[in-house]
């Protein structure tokens, strides 16, 4: 048997989906894929979050995870205080125990506008792609 232990890193998307979900007003879409009717959410928001890299930083302890979040929106000044709003909740989890995962640190990587257009015909989409990094701590398999 192996003296190596087995450490299990937490889903950084659902860590960062469940803070979304109770920081954000209701109507925003919160999650890890743009919903079907994207056309009609954008009215209040949407908020996707998807993982990027990551890598162990500390053997067996933590984890640094990169979190790419398109922020869309009806108009690009929704967009863009919806994308604040979004990096605001995130960086104030920091400490926090979020779904048994503890988040050690939150920091800003990039903030870039990238209206989304789906085909030529149709109008651009307000969008800002956020790039965040979480450090998260693993917790050892039972």
């Amino acid at each position: 048997m192996s003296t190596v232990p087995v450490v299990v890193f937490p889903d950084a998307e659902l860590v960062a989906v469940t803070v979304l979900r109770a920081a954000l007003e209701a109507g925003v879409t919160v999650g890890t894929e743009w919903p079907q009717d994207l056309a009609a959410a954008v009215k209040t928001g949407v908020v996707s979050v998807t993982r990027g890299g990551g890598a162990t930083v500390q053997r067996f302890v933590t984890e640094d995870i990169t979190l790419d979040i398109d922020v869309l929106a009806a108009d690009k000044g929704q967009a863009h205080d919806l994308a604040q709003l979004v990096r605001a909740y995130l960086q104030a989890a920091q400490g926090a125990t979020v779904n048994g995962a503890q988040i050690y640190s939150v920091a800003d990587i990039s903030l870039v506008w990238l209206p989304y257009q789906p085909d030529a015909e149709t109008t651009p989409i307000p969008r800002y792609v956020l790039v965040m990094q979480m450090r998260l701590r693993g917790r050892r398999a039972v």
